[in-house]
């Protein structure tokens, strides 16, 4: 695949181009190249689940052809600029990192550029995989299947009645509940709903 090309596509979605960015659209080649995968691969087989968001990941979608969207990307944000991925057909899953060193191997490779940020833009487009990144291949700790789970299954919450999707609800005490309503929820009501888990239970006792 052509690097200027999807560094272009990459700063073309991002309105410019930056060292993370070309980190990601190298690290996305180096995990598809992984996989055998020269090109993105068709039907969803190729999985993506990247660490961090920002301009690595729109680097990273731009060379792998995964997104939100497509249910093919998944961001588990752990703050690293690192992505594991996943061959959805085969079950083998690769996870790759930055070497731990790469800033400076990177200034090796442009030693006339004396400004970091640009010595990071010219090394990261001409720097070996073996010198940028290490590969591992890993396990996931939740299967694929859960992972992708059923697209159009639909059911609602039986404490606050919103439409869960894509299997995501959770099954506790006899009630389908919402991710939020189960207390695994990343916000907190401002003025807290008197409605629980505890009502719902005594409103259905006999």
């Amino acid at each position: 695949m052509n690097l200027q090309l999807l560094l272009a596509k990459s700063a073309r979605n991002h309105d410019h181009l930056c060292p993370r960015q070309i980190l990601g659209v190298r690290l996305g080649l180096a995990g598809m190249n992984a996989l055998d995968f020269d090109t993105p691969p068709a039907k969803k087989r190729l999985l993506v689940i990247v660490e961090s968001d920002g301009c690595f990941t729109d680097g990273l979608s731009a060379a792998t052809n995964c997104t939100v969207g497509h249910r093919t990307l998944r961001v588990e944000d752990y703050g690293k600029t690192a992505a594991t991925f996943v061959d959805t057909q085969i079950g083998r899953a690769v996870r790759v990192a930055p070497a731990l060193d790469i800033r400076q191997r990177a200034y090796a490779y442009a030693s006339d550029e004396p400004r970091h940020y640009f010595a990071q833009m010219q090394a990261y487009q001409v720097m070996p995989d073996e010198e940028m990144f290490t590969i591992t291949e890993v396990g996931l700790v939740t299967s694929i299947e859960a992972i992708i789970s059923r697209p159009g299954i639909r059911v609602n919450c039986d404490l606050c009645s919103e439409e869960i999707i894509n299997e995501r609800e959770v099954h506790r005490e006899g009630f389908t509940l919402c991710r939020a309503c189960a207390g695994e929820a990343y916000y907190q009501m401002v003025e807290r709903d008197i409605f629980s888990l505890h009502t719902l239970q005594q409103e259905s006792a006999p």
